[in-house]
């Protein structure tokens, strides 16, 4: 994820993110870990290309 996002923001994507896995693999809310890593923009590239600004 680039940076940029509110804590509410992450806190809501985290929550949501743990219902689809808890509905999905009917599994504990408390088995779902979710990881957000933040990459700043220069260092996420696509389709083999580094953003030039």
């Amino acid at each position: 994820m680039q940076p940029g996002r509110t804590d509410e923001q992450k806190h809501n994507f985290v929550r949501e993110v743990t219902n689809v896995a808890v509905e999905t693999l009917k599994c504990k809310p408390e088995s779902v870990d979710v990881m957000i890593i933040e990459i700043p923009k220069t260092h996420w590239a696509k389709g083999g290309e580094l953003p030039t600004n």
